[in-house]
């Protein structure tokens, strides 16, 4: 039996690293793509203006920390801040084209997100910027006889929980009965009292918020830098369509899925791997038109049914 053994482990090991790393990229990505879940399974808008608000936080982070815990705290709660505010004021845009089809929204917030891009550049420059973070997370700590960053498994911890607690709100809480029903039919929300129009500026803030908070966590993985935001962007989009549309737990699915194929991919065939991620996208939508959509949690619930 040990015979056997090690060559399993030392078959395994050499790519716990790598692994973990997927993990970390892939919270990172449901982080920024749970907002575009939000924008389009509650508002129905196609938001191109997503990875500019991730952006948005990733630059803010880098102007305002000095490596220590304070600064550190202050660039999160003005990520979100900003974030929150500027998805706002992206649903006071879209407000004439929310009922229009998607090509138009489409247009709009490319337009907007192009602009916000020239915006970032001119403010703070072409080049690459470096976050500066506490010493205690500079370092690293031994993981199954490895050395891994500790900001890494720290960021894993803090996304995980921002993962649960928000597919909790979605299926366990009033304000998530509320989105889910506007989602299902905003008439009856409305007949109820509520108005359909604030819930959608909420969810829109929200997920700007999201957004920006995973710009200021992710800085130091992804970003800041002029191709932020349509990096994320992109890959939002690929874990919002992989995961289906309006599926909270299947954006986290797919999330993983997409970390670890990007990172064991540049492990295992680096010569492939900028390909791996397209082409598992179509396999997993040649076998499934609607992605890795799960049951619990979801937007768009059948009136009356389990979520």
């Amino acid at each position: 039996m040990t015979g056997h053994a090690a060559p399993l482990t030392d078959s395994v090991d050499p790519y716990l690293i790598p692994a973990l790393d997927g993990v970390a990229y892939g919270l990172l990505l449901f982080v920024a793509a749970s907002g575009l879940v939000l924008c389009f399974g509650v508002a129905n808008i196609l938001n191109l203006a997503h990875g500019t608000l991730y952006a948005i936080g990733a630059y803010t982070v880098a102007a305002l920390t000095d490596g220590g815990w304070g600064t550190l705290a202050l660039a999160l709660v003005v990520g979100v801040a900003v974030g929150a505010g500027a998805g706002g004021l992206l649903a006071g845009l879209l407000a004439p084209v929310a009922r229009r089809d998607h090509l138009t929204q489409a247009l709009l917030t490319f337009g907007v997100a192009l602009a916000g891009g020239a915006v970032l550049v001119a403010v703070f420059g072409p080049d690459n910027l470096p976050v500066r973070i506490p010493p205690s997370l500079e370092g690293t700590v031994e993981v199954a006889g490895h050395r891994y960053a500790a900001y890494r498994l720290v960021f894993i911890g803090v996304a995980a929980l921002i993962a649960a607690v928000l597919a909790l709100v979605v299926a366990r809480t009033r304000v998530g009965m509320l989105v889910r029903a506007t989602v299902d039919d905003a008439d009856m929300v409305a007949c109820l009292g509520v108005n359909p129009a604030r819930i959608r500026l909420g969810v829109l803030a929200v997920a700007g918020g999201l957004a920006g908070a995973a710009g200021v966590l992710g800085a130091p993985i992804i970003g800041p830098a002029p191709t932020t935001a349509d990096t994320v962007l992109l890959l939002s989009l690929v874990v919002v369509v992989l995961g289906g549309l309006g599926s909270v737990r299947g954006t986290l699915l797919a999330a993983l899925a997409v970390g670890e194929i990007q990172t064991l991919g540049v492990a295992l065939a680096p010569a492939v791997a900028p390909f791996l991620l397209f082409a598992a996208m179509a396999v997993v939508l040649a076998v499934r038109a609607r992605g890795l959509r799960a049951r619990w949690p979801r937007l768009r619930p059948r009136w009356g049914g389990a979520a």
